[in-house]
């Protein structure tokens, strides 16, 4: 995602190195050499920030003390962000599930190479507001395709805890198996916990993200299937990674069309199948009904 802001707002002037892949886990990921070699070699280096990159929190710091290291976030006002209870003392990182938040991160690029490249700020700074548009209309996409879901199904059961801005941005209640961090186990009693209400409340699907295992996800539908109800897989979202390279689920605002279109869809609610743009591929919609 951050790569992505960069690329918009730098366009011909910069050159874009992404250390974290398509479809990579960013709570798991461990600098490499050629991570480390990438950063020394580049003239600023952009990350996501509130601890979402921990493992490279030591690589971050030591870069830093000889050129700009810059989180993306760290203008988000601090009273918006979520402390979730299983975290007590550190923020939520996932701020990108709000576009509006998002576009935040937007301006401290634009800020940012405008300083260190100044003949070029005017560019920067047009960028940065096309792009800002975009966001505000995909913003306004997801106020209306999620809010055409009916009240009672608007809860949103994923594989872990990485969709709680999106859900107060568009007005769902989300419930993750897993923690903040994929690194957090699921217990039994959890998904015990969600399988009830699964079944209680006859929650039509549930979803399963692109960088984390679907096992517990699966746990949850032989669960629900074992007290004579099923629930079925709505599709795959993107969680932590955006699509494939190349595709229009690989930029920030494909993928976030993709999960808006697809959670609206899944639960009753109304949504285009091609998505916002009319550009979301057939294989990145929702699973068929049984």
């Amino acid at each position: 995602m951050v790569a992505d802001i960069v690329r918009h707002v730098g366009q011909q002037h910069v050159q874009v190195t992404q250390i974290i892949g398509a479809g990579v886990d960013p709570h798991l990921h461990k600098a490499s050499r050629d991570d480390v070699l990438a950063m020394m070699n580049s003239d600023v280096t952009f990350y996501s920030g509130l601890m979402l990159e921990g493992k490279m929190a030591d690589t971050f710091e030591n870069m830093a003390k000889s050129k700009p290291v810059i989180a993306v976030t760290e203008k988000i006002d601090e009273a918006y962000l979520l402390e979730p209870e299983d975290v007590r003392g550190h923020h939520d990182p996932h701020v990108w599930m709000d576009v509006s938040a998002w576009s935040r991160c937007v301006e401290v690029v634009a800020e940012t190479l405008s300083a260190f490249d100044p003949p070029h700020a005017d560019d920067y700074r047009s960028n940065a507001e096309v792009y800002s548009q975009q966001l505000v209309r995909l913003h306004q996409y997801g106020l209306q395709a999620i809010g055409s879901i009916p009240a009672d199904r608007r809860v949103l059961i994923t594989s872990h805890d990485a969709f709680n801005y999106f859900g107060r941005a568009y007005g769902l209640e989300v419930l993750g198996v897993q923690g903040l961090s994929t690194e957090s186990e699921a217990g039994l009693q959890r998904i015990n916990e969600l399988v009830k209400r699964i079944v209680d409340q006859q929650v039509k699907a549930v979803f399963i993200e692109s960088s984390v295992p679907p096992n517990n996800i699966n746990a949850l539908i032989e669960g629900a299937k074992s007290k004579g109800y099923d629930v079925r897989i709505g599709g795959e979202l993107f969680s932590d990674a955006m699509g494939a390279g190349g595709t229009y689920e690989g930029t920030y605002v494909g993928m976030l069309d993709h999960n808006i279109t697809l959670v609206a869809r899944s639960l009753g609610g109304t949504a285009p199948a091609t998505g916002m743009l009319g550009k979301l591929s057939l294989n990145s919609q929702e699973s068929p009904s049984p």
